[in-house]
């Protein structure tokens, strides 16, 4: 049966996508949409993830009438071992992200770089202590350098105990150790699952499974977590601000620049550049009124949080920014890049331009960020969005509508700051009835699914329930551009939270961070857990990732799922081929870590869910006696 073709409408939510839709349809420029539509249907034995493509002895798909590829392997060792190196290449990544704050800091306590310093000295001493670092009579470079040192070992193997595990509850540590999961390093397991995952290693399912979320963990309690908390101590601690979303964002009459990627440690530079006194003034040689600097996706997030800069949108809204006419330059360092930017900018005056040496991208020209020359980079690329502003065709320029203000800045030093320095008056909420639960609503868009359609009904359906949430990554523009990041969308939640809200001043949905920031929530739980002497799995919390896509969001749901927090996917991974696999990640797990997943696309049911999982762990608490 031939599927019906969709309409615009049934792409996106948002008018600004919409009229952008139309506008590359006019102007013969290809999207995602577009590439999708080519690409299907997609092949059932990938999908189910059947395929198995590891040696030449293959490729191999296993069928129930060929049910072993060439080496023995059937459905569930051919799955698991997929699975294990999906997740294993998305804890690599947002490791990675972690590991460049590393080598920043260590930088900065050699004195190697004048580009970069400590702005929250009082979280460097408070991370130190944390992490087992002595900061007694150490000067501040001292002691970013002990830091350092000591959470690179993290990444190996000679200490064998991640720094950040001293925040897990003891009851969680005491499960992973009996059985086998505790992350002994985030390189060292991350090599050991390409090994396990080589043809003759390690073929058992479950045994795979476990190793899988050995590596996720190490993802999210150590690089992600380093990653967060290190780019707090560089860059500053967010604290709550307002902001604005959407294409309405960019600026007619100036010139406008991108980030987009994830990485702090360059568009902090941009903007260091953007408000050079010398910049201002060329730019106004050129006619434009000014430099406008917007973000995109997790890079944009970053420096909303800590500096208010707007956002132009989320992984789906990439390419459409850039097709309203009015981007001189498209600033990228890695991940959620597609390289379809590259064509896209040709069609328009836009220059594309990569930082990263581990991502190049062919027709891109490269200008390398390191933490040597920074500044300086960053003044040079300024110069060539100022140059180009000329270049612009007018006749092209369309952006669709005013933006959205939203409030973000909601670090968990934020969030206890507004509860005076204590999570006790949210537990007492908790009792109280008046927050039933909360939920972290997170990651990436997928053009599979309506444009942000689950990601908004989702989120009002929980907040009725007086339900909190918490958002990071691409899902935040979907909450700003709803309006859901406000103080008055207060008046949309059940009449505890809002009460709660109203009293704080705070919104139903707080912006917590980019995707690397799912760690804030994983910490604040740990918290939480702690101060009620409890697990994390017992508490009324779980995590959602409506419109996924990445390998990343897999690891991410894999650790959350592993720390006990009842997870929901808006689409499976590609695993349903194994009934091993897929019984495990839906109920099994649930009898091995307190926590499983959950497949649901429609927003309505999920929100009902993750309503009767709140409920169920608020029952066992006994706080709804």
């Amino acid at each position: 049966m031939t599927k019906a073709k969709r309409t615009i409408d049934d792409l996106t939510i948002w008018d600004d996508a919409i009229q952008m839709i139309r506008k590359a349809q006019k102007e013969g420029v290809e999207t995602v949409w577009d590439r999708l539509e080519q690409q299907e249907p997609h092949c059932p034995f990938c999908e189910k993830g059947l395929t198995c493509q590891k040696c030449v002895m293959g490729p191999c798909r296993i069928s129930e009438k060929k049910p072993r590829g060439v080496c023995g392997a059937d459905a569930d060792l051919t799955v698991a071992r997929s699975f294990g190196r999906f997740v294993a290449a998305g804890a690599a990544s947002h490791s990675d992200h972690g590991r460049d704050l590393v080598e920043t800091l260590h930088a900065i306590g050699r004195g190697r770089t004048t580009n970069y310093k400590i702005l929250d000295e009082a979280k460097l001493k408070r991370i130190a202590d944390e992490i087992g670092v002595e900061s007694t009579g150490k000067s501040i470079k001292e002691l970013a350098l002990a830091v350092a040192e000591s959470m690179i070992q993290d990444y190996g193997f000679l200490h064998n105990n991640l720094g950040f595990l001293s925040r897990v509850p003891q009851k969680r540590k005491d499960l992973w150790n009996k059985l086998g999961i505790t992350p002994r390093g985030i390189d060292r397991d991350i090599v050991e699952m390409m090994h396990r995952t080589h043809m003759g290693v390690d073929s058992d399912a479950v045994s795979l499974c476990l190793h899988s979320a050995k590596v996720c963990l190490g993802d999210g309690w150590g690089g992600s977590m380093i990653g967060t908390e290190l780019s707090d101590i560089i860059f500053g601690t967010p604290t709550p601000k307002m902001g604005k979303v959407n294409l309405g964002v960019l600026k007619t009459d100036q010139s406008n620049i991108l980030v987009h990627g994830h990485s702090p440690i360059v568009s902090e530079m941009l903007l260091n550049a953007v408000n050079d006194p010398e910049i201002k003034k060329e730019v106004q040689a050129t006619g434009a009124r000014g430099i406008n600097m917007a973000g995109l996706c997790c890079t944009g997030n970053e420096v909303l949080m800590r500096k208010g800069i707007p956002m132009a949108g989320n992984h789906l809204m990439t390419e459409l920014a850039i097709i309203t006419g009015a981007v001189e330059l498209i600033l990228v360092d890695y991940q959620c890049i597609m390289p379809s930017l590259v064509q896209v900018s040709d069609c328009y005056h836009t220059k594309f331009v990569s930082t990263s040496d581990k991502a190049l991208f062919t027709g891109a020209e490269h200008v390398e960020f390191n933490y040597t020359n920074a500044g300086s980079q960053a003044l040079k690329v300024v110069r060539m969005a100022i140059e180009n502003f000329g270049r612009r065709d007018q006749t092209k320029v369309e952006i669709p509508q005013e933006p959205v203000e939203l409030m973000t800045g909601f670090s968990n030093e934020a969030i206890l700051s507004a509860l005076g320095g204590t999570p006790d008056p949210l537990i007492e909420a908790l009792k109280a009835g008046q927050v039933r639960g909360a939920v972290g609503i997170v990651g990436c868009n997928n053009p599979k699914l309506k444009h942000d359609y689950v990601h908004t009904i989702l989120a009002r359906e929980l907040i009725k329930k007086d339900i909190l949430i918490l958002v990071t990554g691409c899902a935040t523009s979907a909450m700003g551009k709803a309006g859901l990041m406000m103080p008055a969308a207060a008046n949309q939640a059940g009449e505890g939270l809002k009460a709660v809200c109203q009293s704080l001043g705070i919104p139903p949905v707080l912006h917590v961070g980019s995707c690397v920031d799912n760690a804030r929530i994983l910490h604040l739980c740990a918290v939480l857990a702690n101060t009620m002497g409890v697990d994390i799995a017992d508490l009324p919390v779980a995590a959602s990732a409506p419109e996924w896509y990445s390998e990343k969001a897999a690891a991410i749901g894999l650790y959350a799922v592993a720390s006990g927090i009842y997870t929901h996917l808006g689409l499976p991974p590609n695993i349903t081929g194994s009934e091993t696999v897929t019984n495990l990640a839906l109920g099994g797990l649930e009898d091995v870590v307190g926590a499983c997943f959950a497949v649901e696309p429609d927003p309505f049911k999920a929100a009902e869910l993750i309503d009767a999982r709140i409920r169920t762990k608020r029952t066992a608490l006994g706080l709804d006696a």
